[in-house]
């Protein structure tokens, strides 16, 4: 059975060798000097363009970011070594590199001005509450990955690859939330990171063990793979908990959201010009912000149709905005 996924995921004619895919993925093979230099200016300039980007809200500069990123390399050299059962330290890049793109996070994070929110900047917040889609696609981006480096024909999908998986803008989002000491957005960034590792590792180990490169590993030093493979699972198991309570929760207060509106719009509705601009969630408080020209209704109205709509344990606060329409000039006048 494996053989036939084999022969189907990876021709022999399109096979790399063991010997070319351990030199792109191990930082101690080969030109050792090179590869270092290569990986810590890369991932410098990559950490230094995704903060610029996060901050400045440049979809395209994050991107760019990405797909110049070298942390992917000791990641899927992390797999390799599981495949091959031997070590090539290759998390110790994986950590010191992670550490030094949470340092420019840091470091960028101290032009920002008092007072500036950081779940109004969507490249943050999109990054801070990860959910279990994200471990799909980073899961199924590293059997992507893992295919395309075994295979001499479509090496041209890595870059997508890199676009696909998120690893340094959320380390740069790490750097940034500590740096205003946000701890809890901070902790969210890091939970992405995490999954989305740990994802790309269990991926491509299983590809490359299914692949045949285990089999094909003449050095062995006693170890274990199925306790390597125990261990990620392990730790994806920890991993996935929070994320499954924190798809959870977003679902809970999106639905929530949703009902608050409407209730919000059916106390409204006899108010000529007043709408209803946003309803959002601060904690655990529903956040209802409307604009009138007028007076509002009762506020008692309001209260009497949440409730049994909207579970006591969230707080509700409205924002009203009340002002005038004035025609200056009429149009053509």
């Amino acid at each position: 059975m494996a053989y036939q996924i084999r022969g189907k995921l990876l021709p022999e004619n399109q096979r790399r060798t063991l010997e070319e895919l351990t030199d792109d993925l191990d930082l101690r093979a080969g030109d050792v000097r090179a590869k270092r230099s290569a990986f810590w200016t890369m991932l410098t300039l990559s950490a230094v363009i995704a903060s610029a980007g996060v901050l400045g809200e440049s979809t395209a500069t994050v991107i760019g970011a990405m797909i110049i990123a070298p942390l992917a390399t000791p990641i899927m050299g992390i797999a390799l070594a599981i495949a091959k059962r031997e070590s090539n330290h290759a998390g110790r890049y994986v950590l010191s590199g992670s550490l030094l793109v949470v340092g420019i996070g840091v470091v960028f994070a101290q032009v920002l001005p008092v007072g500036y929110v950081l779940l109004d900047n969507p490249q943050i917040s999109g990054r801070v509450s990860p959910g279990v889609l994200d471990m799909v696609a980073a899961l199924a981006t590293g059997l992507a990955g893992a295919v395309a480096l075994a295979r001499r024909d479509v090496a041209a999908v890595l870059p997508g690859v890199a676009i696909a998986i998120s690893l340094v803008p959320p380390l740069a989002v790490v750097g940034i939330c500590l740096g205003v000491g946000d701890w809890g957005l901070a902790f969210g960034a890091t939970l992405l990171f995490l999954s989305n590792i740990l994802a790309l590792v269990l991926a491509g180990a299983l590809v490359f063990a299914v692949l045949g490169y285990a089999d094909e590993a003449t050095i062995s030093r006693g170890q274990s793979r199925r306790r390597a493979y125990l261990v990620l699972t392990s730790l994806m198991v920890a991993v996935l908990i929070p994320l499954l309570a924190n798809t959870f929760v977003n679902y809970v207060f999106a639905s929530y959201t949703r009902t608050a509106k409407e209730v919000a719009q059916e106390w409204i509705a006899d108010t000529s010009g007043a709408e209803v601009t946003d309803v959002s969630a601060e904690g655990l408080v529903l956040v209802i912000s409307v604009k009138a020209p007028g007076d509002l209704p009762p506020i008692d109205d309001l209260r009497t149709a949440l409730d049994g709509r909207v579970l006591d344990v969230f707080g509700v606060r409205l924002e009203s905005t009340v002002g005038t329409k004035t025609e200056v000039r009429p149009a053509g006048g």
